[in-house]
């Protein structure tokens, strides 16, 4: 199978490099926003019709070379086909800040050590911090096409790395782990042996709960710099879950090691059931980053040697898993308990669940084993 993920790599161009960077991005960028204009207002998305239309004006007028005008049509197409397959009302797509994707060995290439950028005034050569991304330079990775960023003063490459890894077989596999995800605990997981691990979520869920106070004074100014306050926050929150989020899965996955299945929950469709919940626990739940962990903990399981299935979530917090007996009753959510209305059994709701993920991972293997 292949597996790609986003190599995120710091860029230092000189000051003289940085300009002409900078000068390349906002050329870029107006050449997008015409040809976005052109879409929108004939409602073309045909890549030959539009090189016609365009090619030759967008390097005249903006100054790009061939290869630039081919991926600003590539780069504004791509935009409009996936908020259309998102079912999104036709809208014109503005783009608003400067970015600029290079296509490789073609806008950008690797050699002797450095980044050889294509800009408008012809190649430069720029050095970059390898630190924590050299397993991407070992040669058995794809470089795909790039996306230069600037930002907080500082340039990066975002460059889709893709590698062939062989699929573990299922008779192969050793164990397996149960992983429930949720609120109080981040996750909840149950091996083979018996045991539990959770990952308390309780200082995530309070400094959640303190952006949102912060949040919530902030928008009642209604001022320009309030606004922008508000975006910086967000983005801070976002950087910092998606990082409690690489250390759950890192820690799950260096736990239990290769020839692993690991259980997760299908929570495809858990924005609408969430947002059932009551008003106060409302933003915490449906803003909870589940899908980010489950992709997490599936690549890293993969580059691993370790195997990750999704199963339906219904009634895992209800079901008993020593007798079977399926009840709402079976489960306090106010005191986050499980006892069983048939048997008596009792525990952590969480664990429960994850208990219930292991056993249908069992069922999985047993199943492809017959």
């Amino acid at each position: 199978m292949n597996l790609t993920l986003t190599a995120k790599l710091k860029i230092k161009p000189t000051s003289l490099q940085a300009m002409l960077l900078h000068k390349t991005m906002a050329a870029y960028r107006k050449g997008c926003n015409m040809v976005s204009k052109l879409i929108f207002e004939r409602t073309a998305l045909n890549a030959r019709s539009l090189h016609k239309l365009t090619n030759t004006y967008l390097r005249q007028q903006f100054g790009l070379r061939s290869q630039m005008a081919q991926s600003v049509l590539k780069t504004v197409l791509a935009r409009y086909k996936t908020n259309e397959s998102s079912g999104h009302d036709r809208t014109y797509v503005q783009f608003k800040r400067p970015e600029y994707d290079l296509v490789w060995n073609r806008d950008y290439s690797l050699a002797a050590g450095v980044f050889s950028l294509n800009t408008l005034e012809g190649r430069v050569k720029v050095a970059f911090e390898s630190k924590g991304m050299e397993h991407f330079f070992d040669g058995s990775w794809r470089f795909g096409t790039a996306k230069l960023v600037h930002k907080h003063s500082k340039w990066f490459l975002h460059i889709p790395m893709t590698k062939e890894i062989d699929e573990i077989e299922d008779k192969n596999l050793d164990q397996v782990i149960g992983i429930d995800m949720g609120v109080n605990f981040v996750a909840t997981a149950y091996d083979s042996a018996g045991k539990t691990t959770f990952f308390s979520g309780r200082r995530i869920k309070d400094k959640r709960a303190r952006y949102k106070q912060l949040r919530k004074a902030l928008q009642m100014r209604q001022t320009p710099s309030a606004r922008r306050r508000l975006k910086k926050i967000g983005q801070r929150e976002n950087r910092w879950m998606t990082d409690v989020n690489h250390q759950v899965s890192k820690a799950l996955i260096s736990r239990y090691g290769a020839k692993t299945l690991f259980v997760l929950e299908d929570l495809q469709g858990v924005r609408k059931w969430a947002e059932r919940v009551y008003r106060n626990s409302r933003y915490v739940t449906v803003s909870w980053a589940y899908y980010q962990l489950r992709q997490m903990i599936t690549y890293k399981a993969v580059m691993a040697g370790s195997k990750t299935i999704a199963v339906n979530p219904k009634y895992t917090s209800q079901t008993c898993p020593k007798c079977n007996h399926i009840a709402k009753e079976n489960r306090n959510k106010k005191k986050h308990l499980f006892c069983c209305r048939a048997c008596g059994y009792r525990s952590n709701d969480d664990r429960i669940a994850s208990m219930n993920l292991w056993q249908s991972g069992n069922k999985y293997i047993a199943k492809d084993a017959t």
